[in-house]
């Protein structure tokens, strides 16, 4: 019976000590499981993108080749049209037009 009184007695004493305890350990408990999920949600998105990086980079140098392409296209037209400016075109172009020349008619008869 004694042995039931003194911890009946230690508990009495040690009773603010436990809550302050408990309330300690429910307070790091709540900051480290948030981290955790926190950390386990980072974790699995990089998992997610990591893998779909392979079909994100073929699809940009898809884009970029798409680009580079029609860029390539408008040079080839834009140096073309320069050339044709440059050389001329195949018709011969004429001076200035002569005047007419007054003709000669025939003498008049007498």
């Amino acid at each position: 019976m004694e042995i039931l009184l003194s911890v009946w007695i230690l508990a009495e004493v040690e009773r603010p000590l436990l809550a302050v305890l408990l309330l300690v350990g429910l307070v790091i408990g709540c900051a480290v499981g948030s981290a955790y999920a926190r950390a386990r949600r980072g974790w699995n998105d990089y998992q997610t993108v990591k893998k779909s990086v392979p079909g994100a980079r073929r699809g940009a140098w898809l884009l970029i080749r798409g680009v580079a392409v029609k860029a390539g296209v408008i040079a080839l037209l834009l140096f073309g049209a320069v050339a044709y400016a440059a050389v001329g075109s195949d018709e011969e172009t004429a001076g200035p037009a002569p005047s007419p020349s007054p003709t000669q008619s025939e003498r008049p008869h007498r």
